[in-house]
């Protein structure tokens, strides 16, 4: 067993770190998603001396530790794996931003990331849309495009993990450069424009990913028959949202977001309809009170028309941008009330530029904001939409989250359930099981038994 564990580690550190992908193109030449059809031969950077030291480093703490704690238990060896990546992840950060990006979403579709082995606090446990959330921290959306890791990103210990946003066909994106990294301030801007491989591709990915937990659940029933209903979803351990775009040069958003439904709903938890991505033209206008009705309507009916088993047709969200007047929110209010909405993401990435970012050169590229400056804008945005729904519909709180106090916070302001984005790509899997734990803490020290007791505690 020692040895086994050890030679697992030093392999995981070797191909994390040296392995040339050839079978899913990394090259720094092509847009974020791969184009079927592009043909592009892998161009890795060079590493700079800096790097290679860093990589060294890298192996040796791998070979070392992993004979060290090979001997442990396994939950101790869950944790030193975790823990390990804290000194892999600033080799990311050597690298340019959207490359490191690739390698991050490929190294997770292959399985070189930790997986989480230990089970989630019970106090982190909620029910959610009739589904159970072994916790409520996700992944947001824009990370995993095209549903590539998703089986790698939630065995690291997400609740659950948005994919997307996916658009009917395959599109490339605007030009590069288009990430632009904020170190100092933890943020980044974006740019990308909904690059997707399609729905297509997509749809084959999770189906294959719900066939195989089909079969896994099948295999286990059969073999232990039990009535407890485990934490998780159609694509694995955890809960699988699917986020849905529209192409940029298409005239019938809704024609889009319908046809996203029809193909990708049987494989999703939950659904987001995308309509406040600055990087679209025109696609903020769809949160207009006449148009995001219009709109629901129409995605809803497509939804419901479906045939469904028990479990039901899968909770719709709307996903909207923090960039929004008062008058606007209260919009965005009435119609998920009056269409009974199952739930809102509070925020997408901001245009706006605050004082905390305003004074580094990169804040001066056009795209959205996202990270460490955008928690306050969200996080009061979201308590607005928790007043104005009335606690009557759930909301995801989604911007800026770095810490387990961060999380706490969205919570207490109104979220039944967070995401993170930015703070990942800075903080490295190592991140994850960080938060979890300090939500623990934040919890008991304010002698909340459940995250359901904390949810709009700030209000009351």
């Amino acid at each position: 067993m020692a040895g086994r564990a050890a030679t697992s580690s030093a392999k995981w550190a070797r191909e994390f770190l040296f392995r040339r992908v050839s079978s899913n193109p990394l090259g720094a030449t092509r847009n974020c998603s791969s184009v079927p059809g592009a043909s592009s031969a892998p161009k890795v950077p060079h590493f700079s001396k800096r790097g290679r030291i860093l990589t060294g480093a890298t192996i040796g703490l791998a070979i070392a530790g992993g004979a060290y704690v090979s001997t442990a238990d396994e939950a101790t060896f869950c944790g030193w794996l975790f823990n390990a990546t804290k000194v892999v992840n600033p080799f990311f950060a050597l690298l340019d931003a959207e490359f490191a990006h690739k390698l991050a979403v490929s190294a997770a579709a292959r399985g070189w990331v930790p997986r989480e082995k230990r089970p989630d606090p019970a106090i982190l446990g909620l029910e959610v849309w009739g589904r159970k959330f072994s916790n409520p921290i996700g992944l947001a959306a824009g990370f995993d495009k095209n549903a590539e890791a998703t089986e790698g990103l939630l065995g690291m210990g997400f609740g659950f993990v948005e994919v997307g946003s996916v658009t009917p066909v395959p599109q490339e994106g605007n030009p590069k450069p288009r990430i632009f990294r904020l170190s100092q301030e933890g943020a980044i801007i974006n740019r990308c424009g909904f690059n997707s491989e399609g729905i297509v591709v997509v749809a084959k990915r999770l189906g294959a990913q719900h066939g195989k937990r089909m079969l896994a659940e099948t295999s286990a029933t059969s073999s232990s028959p039990s009535d407890d209903v485990k934490p998780g979803g159609k694509s694995g351990p955890g809960i699988l949202g699917v986020n849905l775009g529209k192409n940029k040069t298409s005239e019938d958003a809704a024609a889009d977001y319908v046809q996203g439904v029809h193909n990708l709903s049987q494989y999703a938890d939950y659904l987001v309809i995308n309509v406040s991505s600055p990087n679209t033209a025109g696609l903020r206008m769809l949160q207009g009170r006449k148009q995001l009705k219009d709109l629901v309507k129409k995605v809803q009916a497509a939804r419901d028309e479906m045939q469904w088993g028990d479990e039901g047709p899968p909770p719709l969200l709307v996903k909207i941008a923090p960039d929004l007047s008062r008058g606007e929110l209260e919009d965005i209010a009435a119609v998920a009330l009056a269409l009974h909405l199952d739930g809102l993401i509070i925020s997408n990435t901001t245009v706006s530029r605050p004082d905390a970012v305003s004074n580094n050169p990169v804040a001066t590229e056009t795209g959205g904001l996202s990270g460490k400056p955008l928690f306050a804008l969200s996080t009061n945005m979201l308590r607005d939409m928790y007043t104005l729904t009335r606690g009557k519909i759930p909301l995801i709180g989604c911007g800026g989250v770095s810490s387990g106090e961060d999380a706490y916070k969205k919570i207490r302001a109104g979220a039944t359930l967070v995401q993170l984005y930015t703070g990942f790509a800075y903080g490295g899997p190592a991140l994850i099981p960080q938060i979890k734990e300090e939500l623990v803490k934040c919890l008991e020290r304010d002698g909340f038994k459940s995250i359901h007791e904390a949810i709009g505690a700030d209000h009351r």
